[in-house]
């Protein structure tokens, strides 16, 4: 390992068979925080919520969840995955500095916490579709081959009592989330913008969530691409309301 750049180690590939480490696949996903400049961006948004003493930067300890999540884990402490790597890694908060972060992050302005790191995401996503040129979604994108934003909900079962955990519509228990993508074709994934978090037992076809969640996608946009038949909503019957549809359709939106 060599010198540290940006929130995480600048970690060289050799022959040698020393210092093998595990994880190693988390290097393509650390350098993706830094080439994107997420890592940054969360950083500085973030500053306002860092003590003055605090050790550790809540923006890495937020791309440190989203690693660990993106690496198999599923819950907070799954990030002790990252700690026990600490040559690929660097420093990873212990769980109770997390919490912490997590608590004040939820309680003191959520709002202006969520908006905040949501700028730092567009920020970064704007970045890299510049930096991908004609592969980017937007490349090209008209009135007649629209950027396509798809809006599904899905069904997460939750094993025990947790906060807002319902009944759900299919005789289960857990959370009813509404979600935003991008469509990258026949040939990609769908890229995530926005997601609505919902008790398990929260209707399918409510307006007024898929008003939110699209709201919330178009900010994850680059600008020119918040309004205009260049960018088409796409939804199965649940969001076929008048409402929805009405609110599409308005004139400072005109949305496809």
């Amino acid at each position: 390992m060599s010198n540290s750049t940006g929130l995480y180690p600048s970690v060289r590939v050799d022959g040698a068979g020393a210092g093998i480490v595990s994880e190693a696949g988390g290097l393509l996903l650390t350098r993706t925080v830094q080439a994107s400049g997420l890592g940054a961006g969360l950083s500085a948004v973030l500053g306002p919520w860092r003590k003055p003493l605090a050790v550790h930067d809540p923006g890495k300890i937020i791309t440190d969840l989203a690693l660990s999540l993106a690496m198999g884990g599923d819950c907070l402490a799954d990030v002790d995955r990252l700690r026990a790597q600490p040559a690929v890694f660097g420093p990873v908060a212990s769980d109770p500095t997390v919490s912490r972060l997590v608590r004040a992050l939820s309680t003191a302005a959520p709002a202006k916490a969520l908006s905040a790191v949501n700028a730092a995401r567009a920020a970064a996503r704007a970045h890299v579709w510049s930096l991908a040129g004609e592969q980017s979604p937007i490349h090209g994108a008209t009135a007649g081959d629209p950027l396509i934003v798809d809006l599904d909900a899905t069904l997460i079962t939750a094993h025990s009592d947790k906060e807002d955990a319902r009944p759900t519509w299919k005789k289960g228990y857990g959370f009813h989330p509404l979600c935003a993508f991008v469509d990258h074709g026949g040939a990609g994934t769908g890229e995530p913008l926005a997601v609505l978090l919902r008790p398990g037992n929260a209707g399918s076809n409510t307006a007024t969530d898929h008003i939110t969640v699209t709201g919330d996608a178009l900010k994850q946009l680059p600008a020119g691409f918040r309004s205009g038949r260049k960018v088409m909503v796409r939804t199965d019957s649940a969001g076929g309301t008048q409402e929805f549809v009405h609110w599409l359709a308005a004139p400072r939106r005109n949305l496809a």
